[in-house]
C-alpha cells in the first residue's frame, strides 16, 4: 500500500513547512505501520459464532451419537436398522421432519425432529433414559447407547432449540444452558419385585461386568421354578442401563440343552467368537422379548402361553459399555401366571422355516415361502431370525383380503425387530404368511440352510392361537 506525502499534506490540509512537514513525516510513519494491516485488523475482529444447531453437533452428536458402529456413516453395523446418519454435514437433513422408522413412533407418523414440537420429536424422547418421561410408551433403546446419558442442561437445549423451529442457522437458545452438567439420570436399580406366591415366578440374569469398550452378548439357561404344568399370560422385562435387547429362548431339541447355571458368552475376552455359543443358538425358539429396558406385555384376555412343568429358558442378554469405566448388566423377568379355568385360547410359538433355499456365491437371492393354517389362526407377534447373510426379512399375509399386506419388516440380523400386535391379525383356514428375505452371500461358497454359523437360516417366529 502506498501513500504519496502531497496527497496526506493535501487531505490533512497541513501548510507546507518545515514545522508541519514533521507533523505530516510523523502521521506518515504512523500511517505506513498501520494502514497495511488494517485488513488483517477487520478480519480480526470478524467473530463467527457457533449457530444452535451447530452447538448441538459439535457437543451432543459428535462425540456421543457419530460414532463408529452407532450414527457415523451408512457403513455402522444397525445402519440399515435405524437409517439416521448423525456425522457433521448430513445430520440435519436426515433430522427434519423425517418420519421415524422406530415402529411405535413410526405408528404415530412421528418425526425424528418436528419443528417446533418437541412432543413429536423422537429426537426429544430419545435423549430421556427415565422411562417415564414418555407416559408409558416405548420408543426403542435411550441414546446414547451404552454411554453416559445427557445432562439436563443438554437436553433442555436441544428441545428448545426444536421449540424455537429447529433452525440450522442463527442463535436461537441460551449456550449457557449447554454449562448446566446436572445429570438427567441416576441409575438406581432396585430391580423388580417378585409376583406373590402363587401368582408367578422371577428369572434373574447376573449383575455381570460388561468391560470399558466392550460388548457383552451372554446366554445362560436357568430353570423356571414350576414343577407342574403353568400358564403365563404376562411378561414383565427390567434392565440396567445399557442393554440393547433380551429374549428368553426355548429349545427345538431338548436333548442338547446347554448346561445350567453357566454363562456363555457370545464372544471371547479379545473380541472372536464363541463359536460353540454361536452353534447353540440354532437350537433357539424365541419365547419372550424385548428392546426396551422396561418393558411389560399381557397377552389379549382369556390367553396364555403354556409352560411345562419343569420348563428351562436360555436367558439372552446383549449390553454396550461405551464409556471408559466398567459397568454392571443385570435383567430381572417375571412370568405372571392365570389359572387353567380362565385360559380360553393357549398361545403357541410360531416357528415356520424355510429351508430350500439356495445362494450362489457372490450373488444378492430372494427367497421366499409362503405357510398357510388348516384352521383361523389368530398372530399375535412376529419376529425374525436369519444368520449374517440376511439383509432384510419381510413378512406379507397370504391369502384373503389382505393378500400381500407387509405386517413386518426388519434389516438387522443380529438384533431382529419383535413387533406386537395391539389389534392382532386374523386369518382364515387357508390363509397365512409369507416370508420374503434378501440375502447377499458375499462368500466364495454356495450357502444353504443349517445349523452352523457359516450356513444360514429363514425362519418366522412369534406368537399364534387357533
Amino acid at each position: 500500500m502506498r501513500i504519496h506525502v502531497i496527497n496526506l499534506l493535501k487531505f490533512t490540509k497541513v501548510p507546507y513547512d518545515m514545522k508541519y512537514w514533521k507533523l505530516g513525516a510523523l502521521l506518515l510513519v504512523g500511517s505506513l505501520l498501520v494502514l497495511p494491516s488494517c485488513k488483517e485488523t477487520e478480519k480480526a475482529m470478524v467473530t463467527t459464532e457457533l449457530s444452535s444447531y451447530d452447538l448441538i453437533q459439535d457437543r451432543i452428536f459428535t462425540p456421543t451419537c457419530a460414532t463408529a458402529g452407532c450414527h457415523s456413516s451408512e457403513q455402522d453395523n444397525d445402519f440399515k436398522q435405524h437409517g439416521l446418519v448423525l456425522a457433521k454435514g448430513k445430520s440435519y437433513a436426515n433430522l427434519i421432519n423425517i418420519l421415524s422408522r422406530q415402529p411405535e413412533a413410526k405408528a404415530e407418523g412421528m418425526k425424528r425432529v418436528k419443528p417446533f414440537n418437541s412432543n413429536e420429536s423422537l429426537l426429544y424422547h430419545k435423549l430421556h433414559w427415565d422411562a417415564s418421561h414418555h407416559g408409558g410408551k416405548q420408543y426403542g433403546l435411550p441414546m446414547p447407547l451404552g454411554g453416559t446419558p445427557l445432562s439436563v442442561g443438554q437436553i433442555e437445549f436441544v428441545r428448545r432449540w426444536i421449540e424455537a423451529g429447529s433452525p440450522e442457522k442463527g442463535n436461537v437458545v441460551d449456550t449457557t444452558l449447554l454449562n448446566d452438567r446436572t445429570p438427567s439420570y441416576v441409575a438406581i436399580f432396585d430391580g423388580l419385585k417378585p409376583p406373590a406366591v402363587g401368582e408367578g415366578f422371577q428369572m434373574k440374569l447376573g449383575p455381570f461386568t460388561v468391560a470399558p469398550n466392550f460388548e457383552r452378548e451372554m446366554f445362560s439357561r436357568q430353570i423356571v421354578g414350576n414343577t407342574e404344568e403353568q400358564y403365563v399370560n404376562r411378561v414383565q422385562v427390567l434392565m440396567r442401563p445399557g442393554s440393547h435387547h433380551f429374549i428368553l429362548y426355548d429349545f427345538n431339541n431338548k436333548g442338547v440343552m446347554p448346561p445350567l447355571n453357566t454363562m456363555r458368552d457370545i464372544r471371547n475376552p479379545d473380541g472372536t467368537t464363541n463359536f460353540l455359543t454361536l452353534l447353540s443358538m440354532s437350537n433357539h425358539v424365541f419365547w419372550a422379548g424385548t428392546q426396551t429396558q422396561v418393558y411389560d406385555y399381557s397377552l389379549p384376555e382369556g390367553t396364555a402361553l403354556l409352560l411345562p412343568a419343569g420348563t428351562s429358558f436360555d436367558m439372552n442378554s446383549h449390553y454396550v459399555n461405551k464409556s471408559a469405566k466398567p459397568e454392571t448388566g443385570e435383567v430381572h423377568v417375571n412370568l405372571y401366571t392365570l389359572p387353567k379355568s380362565q385360559v380360553k385360547h393357549v398361545v403357541q410359538a410360531l416357528n415356520l422355516g424355510n429351508q430350500d433355499f439356495v445362494l450362489p456365491p457372490g450373488q444378492k437371492t430372494v427367497a421366499t415361502k409362503s405357510f398357510t393354517f388348516k384352521k383361523p389362526t389368530t398372530v399375535l407377534m412376529l419376529t425374525s431370525h436369519t444368520h449374517e447373510l440376511g439383509e432384510k426379512f419381510v413378512i406379507k399375509i397370504k391369502g384373503g383380503a389382505r393378500d400381500g399386506e407387509v405386517v413386518y419388516e426388519s434389516t438387522d440380523w443380529e438384533h431382529p425387530l419383535i413387533k406386537n400386535f395391539p389389534m392382532p391379525i386374523q386369518l382364515k383356514a387357508g390363509e397365512g404368511l409369507t416370508s420374503e428375505i434378501y440375502y447377499n452371500n458375499t462368500t466364495n461358497k454356495t450357502i444353504r440352510f443349517g445349523l452352523l454359523s457359516e450356513d444360514e437360516m429363514g425362519i418366522i417366529f412369534g406368537y399364534f392361537y387357533e
